[in-house]
């Protein structure tokens, strides 16, 4: 088996998405397939790693939602693989086989479970002990070659890589008997596009926006419409000063640093060319400046979302269509692994 350059990359289906997730990940995600074989994931197994607060019918609308988000914002589903992680049952079971693979002293190490479960990890489930090893398989199954990955992600890459070295490794004699070489697994890069966008609160600079926030106004959500859009970033945190002229100048002023990264990611451009633009300006100038292009980006993008989650049939259409076109290639990966572990499989 060829190794094949392909980029992998999920996003939970846990409701809400917002605009940290659109410049964040989406955008990255249509930039990519025009280079690359891309296979995007709604990945609900990992959702359900920690109780879904609607139950089923919230996570079935969620996992829709997230399929729409991926066709409102540009990825075409002819083109490239949309799918749902549950249907592709090659996910849980090289999960299973990386879990013996994997050391316990290398999830031990990963700061995001520590985060998540908090002080009563007593009571986390095996599953978000063990979701690394999950997102080690969703990327090995299809042995992407490429990773799309933010800053939290990081460890989980490395974590994703030593299994698969580790693999190679520990099954050398039978992976080159078996006809594949000296490795079977190639080890995943992440990719880089870019400086990262890192989407705040507009309600307060300092703070990763966030669907779980109390306050709506704290981000604006990729439903929202050109009303709502406006009215958040008209009611947004800023300062008195007029905007700086260089990016030093947004060194020690959070909120505005939030708000011209916004506009920078939204245009297309750096951040020092904004401040060219607008340097000196006051933040009411400014903020109808960004109104009207979050209005022009965003709001095509809430009114297709819309459309398209109306339309259940075409949405769970697209799912199967990438389920199966996802499990071709999964199952080929999964019959190797098993020829290679020493399994008896049928043929």
């Amino acid at each position: 088996m060829a190794i094949i350059e392909r980029v992998f990359s999920g996003v939970q289906p846990t409701g809400n998405l917002h605009l940290g997730n659109y410049l964040g990940a989406l955008v990255n995600f249509v930039k990519l397939q025009a280079t690359y074989n891309c296979l995007y994931c709604v990945v609900d197994l990992h959702a359900i790693t920690v109780p879904v607060p609607g139950g089923p019918d919230e996570l079935r609308r969620n996992i829709r939602e997230v399929t729409a988000a991926f066709i409102a914002s540009g990825i075409d589903p002819r083109k490239q693989i949309i799918f749902n992680q549950s249907q592709v049952p090659e996910h849980a079971e090289l999960t299973w086989v990386l879990n013996c693979v994997a050391r316990l002293g290398w999830l031990n190490r990963m700061t995001q479970f520590k985060e998540k479960a908090g002080k009563d990890r007593e009571n986390a489930s095996i599953g978000l002990y063990d979701y690394p090893v999950l997102m080690a398989a969703d990327i090995l199954v299809y042995r992407a070659t490429h990773v799309p990955v933010g800053e939290d992600q990081k460890q989980h890459l490395e974590l994703s890589r030593d299994i698969a070295q580790k693999f190679n490794n520990d099954f050398s004699e039978s992976i080159a008997a078996h006809g594949h070489g000296d490795k079977f697994f190639p080890l995943p890069e992440p990719v880089i596009t870019g400086p990262a966008t890192r989407v705040m609160s507009l309600r307060d600079g300092t703070k990763k926006m966030s669907k779980s926030d109390p306050s709506d106004y704290s981000r604006i959500n990729l439903t929202d419409d050109a009303d709502a859009i406006a009215q958040k970033i008209r009611k947004a945190k800023t300062d008195p000063e007029p905007l700086p002229s260089e990016e030093k100048g947004l060194e020690t002023r959070a909120e505005a640093d939030n708000l011209v990264g916004i506009y920078a990611a939204l245009a297309g451009k750096p951040k020092s060319e904004v401040l060219c633009e607008f340097g000196g300006a006051q933040f009411s100038g400014f903020k109808s400046n960004l109104v009207d292009l979050a209005v022009a980006k965003l709001s095509p993008i809430a009114a297709e979302m819309k459309r398209l989650t109306a339309d259940e049939g075409y949405v769970d259409s697209v799912l199967i269509d990438g389920a199966d076109r996802a499990r071709a290639i999964a199952s080929e990966t999964m019959d190797a692994v098993k020829d290679i572990v020493g399994f008896i499989r049928k043929r």
